[in-house]
């Protein structure tokens, strides 16, 4: 029997995880918002919540409801994403491993139990009180690596920088409303052109690009949240891989899970 993994939040970190241990021949599971609140959903999980099902470098994930459609995509080898932020699932799924792939970036309120195995991702998880390990999120020499003590790096709340660009790569919402996109994920777009609108105050974009990310429409959004991501590199194609990031992170997510000898002994591969 594989082994079964929940993942707590499909975002793109939370999907590199999921691809990894789903090509790994883990079970895995995805348990999301009603609205995610997820900016790159061309290569993440949570986008089924909306789309019905979503197809991320060959791995097909499916929006469920219930215990017998679980095991049915997983018999299906489908990756299985449900409505479940509150994680009412364990009460009958009773995983081996708990991904907490939130990215909240604040200290996370979670009571740590013996089993499963919990692993968080990034700020706000220190071994021992929320987590038994820590995956670190933040680019640098540490990305992907394991933490078995202390807590993933804080956040610098600075965006990776593409081609020169940093702040100016977000889209952030100008005050709390609705977000109503423009354009869509992947159309390159001009400086100065709209992107998308809170409430009627547009957001533009502030060079030449490609849109990588935007969130889904009508969701409810506060002022200064990033609502879209811009790309420098005018590649439509990037917008459907995972990132690196996600990748390593995903590789450390993996590593965790492997190096409990209790699980690894039950690893059917």
């Amino acid at each position: 029997m594989s082994l079964v993994v929940c993942i707590r939040g499909g975002g793109d970190l939370g999907s590199g995880a999921a691809l990894r241990l789903h090509r790994a021949g883990m079970r895995v599971v995805v348990c999301e918002l009603a609205k995610p609140l997820v900016v790159r959903r061309t290569v993440a999980f949570a986008e089924a919540i909306y789309s019905a099902e979503i197809t991320i470098e060959g791995v097909r994930a499916k929006c469920v409801s219930g215990h017998e459609e679980v095991i049915k995509a997983w018999a299906e080898g489908i990756l299985p994403v449900i409505e479940d932020p509150n994680l009412a699932l364990l009460t009958w799924l009773k995983p081996d491993v708990l991904v907490d792939a939130r990215l909240l970036k604040k200290p996370v309120e979670f009571p740590l139990q013996p089993s499963p195995l919990v692993i968080g991702l990034g700020p706000g998880f220190t071994v021992g009180v929320n987590c038994h390990a820590v995956v670190e999120t933040k680019r640098g020499h540490n990305l992907g690596r394991v933490h078995w003590h202390g807590a993933g790096e804080p956040d610098s709340g600075i965006p990776e920088m593409v081609l020169g660009y940093v702040e100016e790569r977000v889209l952030r919402a100008p005050v709390d409303g609705h977000l109503k996109g423009l354009v869509t994920i992947g159309q390159r777009v001009v400086k100065g052109q709209p992107l998308a609108e809170v409430d009627g105050q547009l957001l533009t974009a502030g060079f030449d690009g490609v849109v990588r990310g935007l969130l889904a429409n009508d969701v409810a959004v506060k002022r200064g949240m990033k609502v879209g991501d811009l790309d420098p590199r005018l590649d439509e194609n990037l917008v459907t891989l995972v990132s690196d990031k996600s990748l390593a992170v995903g590789g450390g997510v993996l590593e965790a899970v492997l190096s409990r000898p209790e699980l690894r002994a039950r690893y059917s591969g």
